[in-house]
């Protein structure tokens, strides 16, 4: 079974053909992940904020030992929010993300940001995201992953009709969207029994990338 047929019969929607998806991703040296709705359901509690499900921290790890892999470096990685979330700099700082941007209600200001302190290019990055808040970025950027929510069918046209997404997950956001998107990146353009194996083993070349990976320090900021 082709990869393409694997994430649609759980649900995936490719809304970019996959070859040309396939060429926009072999551009890629970057992803921006979205928040609420994103690695959780957008159910908040008070100023506690939202959580996030730990397949889906899998599934970033996956996709930067992957890249890894690949290039002999990291890619860059950021959380960017419309909120200050606990949650969200916990996991980035843990996960050793390059950023977590909050407060960021017209995302595309912490997206200049990243371009210009990263040398990077919007071609050159991907977004996982949920909503309308986000479109704009998603429509700057190289390739744009929406994580799925059914509640919203015409808005999920919407995205459709205005070619501003590339792929739509299966997955909800909390119940492994964020996986499945990091999969299917890595389906696409590497090798995931290779990352696989080399976690599996946690010794040598999963070694080497833990160390390059935990010279990272996240910065934390408000991007207003």
């Amino acid at each position: 079974m082709n990869i393409q047929n694997q994430f649609e019969d759980i649900g995936g929607t490719f809304i970019t053909p996959v070859d040309e998806l396939k060429q926009k991703l072999s551009k890629i040296k970057a992803y921006i992940f979205d928040w609420d709705g994103v690695f959780n359901n957008g159910s908040k509690v008070g100023d506690e904020g939202s959580s996030f499900a730990e397949p889906d921290a899998m599934g970033v790890n996956m996709l930067k030992l992957d890249y890894w892999l690949r290039n002999g470096e990291l890619p860059a990685t950021f959380v960017v929010t419309g909120e200050e979330n606990r949650s969200a700099q916990f996991l980035a700082k843990r996960e050793h993300m390059n950023a977590a941007f909050y407060k960021c209600k017209f995302k595309v200001r912490a997206l200049d940001r990243i371009c210009i302190e990263n040398n990077l290019k919007p071609e050159e990055i991907a977004f996982f995201f949920d909503d309308i808040l986000d479109v704009e970025l998603a429509r700057t950027v190289g390739a744009s992953f929406q994580i799925n929510r059914k509640a919203n069918p015409i808005f999920n046209q919407y995205l459709v009709d205005n070619k501003s997404c590339d792929y739509r997950t299966g997955s909800t956001g909390g119940n492994g969207g964020v996986r499945e998107a990091c999969e299917l990146i890595v389906g696409l353009i590497g090798s995931l029994p290779n990352a696989i194996e080399t976690r599996i083993e946690f010794t040598g070349d999963y070694t080497k990338y833990l160390n390059d990976r935990n010279l990272i320090e996240t910065v934390c900021e408000p991007v207003e």
